[in-house]
């Protein structure tokens, strides 16, 4: 069967036309393939970045669950799951969709982030398992990264620097990781990220943080969750003790400083991804809103090597 097959590829490349290439977009069909241009690029989750020593990252609320892998230096983290933690290279910790945290880096940094909604890849009956019979310590630590999860890390940052990526080769990147994960680190180990996980995955501020970027207003917010307005208003107001609107506003000026300052996405990719109309409407709200026009405030900072969203801590952590 081999030897067959061996046949049928080497006349294939001897006689192009008796098995032509199907490609899924024209940008495949060059030499140097631009694989970004694909319709099968979606947005990268998991992202190598690296920062300078001083670099420093606060997150309100995290809008993604994200794990952070640090390869190289050292950074102090604070949050409620790790209060003053110092995360050293070849250690690891997962900060859950909804919680705070702030990093500065100590020295010059590396990390590989993940950034997740759902631990979909994860095995559900170990994750139940560990939810109902394993008791987390009282005090959260970093996980070590093993040999197999350091190999998987190094050998996929080469690219994993973009911010799009081929959506399977994404997916099979993701169940990677997962399987690492479930299959070399103990219930006990596993068990400070899966109780973090499942704090807010059931919760009203979980939706919140999961769906805030996909509506523009508040009424498209409340519906999509089934929510009358006024109803949506409410619990909002009391979960968030904040109106939505305003909140609503914060979360996308965060966001577009962020993306400015520390991604490497042009000003025009960012002007109509948050939906404004023209370059010059964009350049009138940010200098309304931040005192300078887009190309003065990416002037600002210099800019880490990463290209990613803004609940990625470095890199995206």
């Amino acid at each position: 069967m081999f030897f067959c097959w061996l046949l049928m590829f080497i006349f294939a490349k001897a006689n192009k036309t008796f098995y032509p290439v199907m490609y899924d977009s024209p940008a495949c069909e060059a030499v140097n393939a631009d694989c970004l241009k694909c319709p099968k690029a979606v947005d990268n989750l998991i992202l190598y970045a690296s920062h300078s020593r001083g670099f420093h990252f606060i997150m309100p609320k995290c809008d993604n669950n994200i794990i952070m892998f640090l390869l190289k230096g050292e950074a102090l983290v604070n949050s409620e799951e790790y209060a003053g933690v110092t995360l050293h290279a070849g250690e690891f910790i997962l900060q859950a969709v909804g919680s705070k945290y702030e990093v500065l880096a100590m020295t010059d940094v590396e990390c590989v982030c993940y950034r997740f909604s759902q631990p979909e890849s994860f095995c559900e009956g170990r994750f139940q398992h560990i939810v109902k019979d394993v008791v987390p310590p009282l005090i959260f630590f970093p996980l070590k990264i093993c040999s197999e999860l350091n190999f998987f890390l190094e050998a996929s940052k080469s690219y994993l620097v973009e911010g799009k990526i081929c959506r399977e080769l994404l997916q099979f990147k993701q169940k990677e990781l997962a399987f690492i994960l479930w299959r070399y680190y103990s219930d006990y180990e596993l068990s400070m990220l899966v109780h973090t996980l499942s704090k807010y995955t059931d919760s009203f501020q979980y939706f919140v943080l999961k769906n805030h970027d996909k509506v523009k207003t508040v009424e498209e917010f409340a519906e999509l969750g089934g929510y009358t307005v006024t109803t949506f208003r409410r619990i909002f107001t009391s979960v968030f003790h904040q109106p939505v609107y305003e909140w609503m506003q914060e979360r996308r000026k965060e966001g577009i400083l962020y993306e400015l300052r520390h991604t490497n996405f042009t000003i025009s990719e960012i002007c109509y991804k948050y939906g404004f109309e023209s370059l010059s409407h964009f350049s009138n709200f940010c200098k309304k809103n931040f005192g300078l026009s887009p190309r003065n405030l990416r002037k600002e900072v210099e800019k880490p090597s990463l290209s990613a969203p803004q609940d990625s801590m470095f890199l995206s952590v």
